[in-house]
C-alpha cells in the first residue's frame, strides 16, 4: 500500500488535535504513524549530527 507524501504540517495538526483534547492518545499515535512520523524522525536522525559523540574534532 502506497503512503501519501509526508506532510509535516499535517502531522503537527494531528498533534494539536490531541493537545486540545479532541482525540485520544491511541488515535493520535495511530494517525501519526500512518501519517509518516516514523519516516520523518528517521530522516531527521540521518541528517542530524550525532550529539552523543561530542563536538567535532578541530582540524
Amino acid at each position: 500500500m502506497q503512503r501519501p507524501p509526508l506532510t509535516p504540517s499535517k502531522l503537527l495538526a494531528m498533534w494539536d488535535e490531541w493537545e486540545r483534547g479532541e482525540i485520544t492518545p491511541g488515535r493520535v499515535m495511530a494517525d501519526l504513524k500512518t501519517g509518516g512520523l516514523p519516516d520523518l524522525l528517521r530522516q531527521l536522525a540521518e541528517d542530524a549530527p550525532d550529539l552523543d559523540e561530542g563536538p567535532p574534532a578541530a582540524e
